[in-house]
């Protein structure tokens, strides 16, 4: 399959339409995130996709201190096999969303890396277990697939040069996984914030409004126990993401907060390919008031 095709289905203008007017008034937040990937193909968006393009973006927005450090940005995954990488990295293809080989020292003694058919996966393995002729066969994986489900859907990863790039490994204060904080952000003012915590074992997700206060919904995974308590660096990732979102509708900014520095994940246009679970359903709505989709993306 070519980069920026997909199959017939998602191809057909018969189909497209259907979309297009199964959209055109939405309410809830799906509704808008589905309205959004049908409507709006500015750069903009290939740009928030694009996980090594994205990185001047966020220089320019808001400062290059909250990237994380860039090991290595490849065209050809058998670049790998001659990196000199530290103890704890992370590979991740340009092109996609949800993938990543996280390696470092704190990971299970048992954990190993999946077969490469079986890549799009995160997974966190020791140094030891991070076979270099298997992560290039992960990688090489990775470049062959197309993200989405063509360009009626999650078009822009699509226009996304398939490429692997190397970070920086962050750690919790703690020397863990740091919990990954997703602001919501809506014409450029965060509403809700997304705390997922755990997500090599033992994963929780909680959702908070702009002020802090729980929310009593679910997504999916179970709530912490006890509740997580207000981040010190709270007001300054909420300025953070609200910059990163100033020039469109509604973005997802995913950050981490290290203790001593606070570093940018990604940008996310579409949560979940528009399929967001709301737990009770009603959430769905609640999500979707304070976004004001344009009726032209310009």
């Amino acid at each position: 399959m070519q980069y920026g095709e997909g199959p017939w289905r998602e191809r057909s203008r018969l189909v497209r339409t259907w979309r297009l007017l199964r959209t055109r008034r939405p309410r809830s937040f799906t509704d808008k995130v589905r309205y959004k990937m049908l409507r709006d193909h500015r750069d903009l968006v290939v740009t928030f996709a694009d996980k090594a393009a994205v990185r001047r973006y966020v220089a320019a927005a808001v400062g290059d201190e909250v990237l994380p450090r860039a090991l290595a940005v490849l065209d050809d995954p058998a670049e790998l096999r001659a990196l000199d990488l530290p103890e704890r990295y992370v590979v991740k293809p340009t092109h996609g969303s949800g993938a990543a080989i996280v390696v470092s020292p704190a990971a299970a003694r048992d954990s190993v890396l999946p077969a490469a058919e079986h890549g799009w996966v995160y997974r966190h393995v020791r140094p030891s277990a991070a076979d270099r002729d298997r992560l290039v066969a992960i990688a090489r994986h990775w470049v062959g697939q197309l993200y989405g489900q063509g360009p009626n859907r999650e078009w822009a990863y699509g226009l996304v040069p398939p490429r692997i790039i190397v970070e920086e490994f962050l750690a919790s204060p703690g020397g863990g996984i740091p919990d990954d904080l997703k602001f919501f952000v809506f014409n450029g003012a965060c509403r809700f914030i997304q705390l997922d915590a755990g997500r090599f074992g033992g994963r929780t997700q909680d959702f908070f409004d702009a002020e802090w206060q729980h929310l009593p919904m679910s997504g999916g995974p179970a709530w912490a126990d006890p509740l997580p308590s207000r981040p010190v660096r709270l007001e300054e990732m909420i300025g953070i993401a609200e910059r990163l979102g100033a020039e469109t509708d509604f973005v997802r900014v995913d950050l981490y907060d290290l203790g001593e520095r606070v570093v940018f994940g990604e940008l996310t246009s579409y949560p979940a390919g528009g399929d967001s679970p709301f737990e009770p359903s009603s959430f769905n709505l609640v999500f979707g008031r304070p976004w004001t989709v344009p009726r032209r993306y310009r």
